[in-house]
């Protein structure tokens, strides 16, 4: 039988974690997590109990409501590799100030309004923040998670690295903007960030929450002040940050990283109630924003 907590919710156990980690973001289908699940919980019933916790919650509660006075936000589109690239602009409200700019990229579940809210915190804290909707050249992002991740998967690369690109040019050029461009990812934006950095001479400043590294071959090319964050926990992830901290250290670059023990991947992600940890994620969030101040608005 699936254990309880005090207050009767179901526990979550770390095996249960790794195997929606492995079904989110490797080759194991939605058949084998369950089955998988209901194994470690005791029953189907159990099991059909623990889904919610693990999966996002679009019910949760925005640290920065929509419609706060505090912001004002507008959909914008720009040209990219091969159509126009939707995302979402947020700004502090009455600021008519020219203003630093962070690029967010979403995790493997597309543009949601998680990912809206953290452009939204960026722009209380003094930036113009714009969330891309990366699944754009292909419809924009479903409301059904597995087909978003599904047509993440089936993104071309290189038009995605592009696109990326261009958002960071979108974003440097535009008449109320410094000029002054950073960009903030998750798990695949994460990882995208970091291809980013690579790629983008214009970008001043990269944060990548558990992101896959790049090729280490390709750290010369990185101009970007990089600030990295890494769950303890994420055995995948982790596998590659020894061989691109040594890249990063040769070849002289700007870089910190940051590990945080005892949590999971996307501890940042507070609609996710399992792998959500508070205190790391406002940590990081903390870390994240002094980077920017220093990179972007020194």
């Amino acid at each position: 039988m699936s254990k309880t907590s005090p207050n009767n919710r179901p526990v979550i156990t770390q095996e249960m974690i790794k195997a929606y980690d492995e079904y989110t973001h490797l080759t194991l289908d939605r058949r084998g997590f369950l089955r998988r699940l209901n194994k470690f919980a005791g029953s189907s019933a159990a099991a059909a109990a623990i889904v919610p916790l693990l999966q996002a919650n679009r019910a949760q509660a925005a640290l920065v409501a929509p419609d706060d006075s505090r912001i004002s936000s507008e959909t914008v589109r720009f040209q990219g590799a091969t159509s126009k690239v939707e995302g979402y602009l947020v700004r502090p409200a009455g600021n008519t100030d020219k203003l630093p700019a962070i690029l967010v990229i979403h995790e493997n579940r597309g543009l949601n309004e998680h990912l809206r809210d953290v452009a939204r915190r960026l722009a209380i804290a003094g930036y113009m923040a714009m969330a891309v909707d990366f699944l754009s050249p292909v419809g924009g992002t479903p409301e059904d998670e597995d087909e978003a991740r599904q047509k993440i998967r089936a993104l071309d690369a290189q038009q995605t690295l592009q696109n990326a690109e261009e958002a960071v040019a979108y974003l440097g050029i535009r008449a109320d903007s410094t000029g002054a461009v950073g960009a903030i990812g998750f798990c695949w934006g994460g990882y995208l960030v970091n291809n980013l950095a690579v790629v983008s001479p214009e970008l001043k400043a990269a944060v990548s929450y558990y992101g896959r590294q790049p090729d280490t071959t390709l750290v010369p090319q990185i101009s970007a002040a990089l600030l990295l964050h890494y769950a303890g926990l994420d055995d995948r992830i982790n596998a590659g940050i020894e061989d691109f901290r040594s890249a990063l250290t040769d070849h002289g670059k700007d870089f910190t990283i940051y590990m945080y023990e005892g949590v999971n991947h996307a501890f940042n992600n507070d609609t996710s109630e399992a792998r959500y940890d508070e205190k790391a994620a406002e940590l990081a969030w903390k870390r994240t924003l002094a980077f920017f101040k220093e990179k972007l608005q020194s």
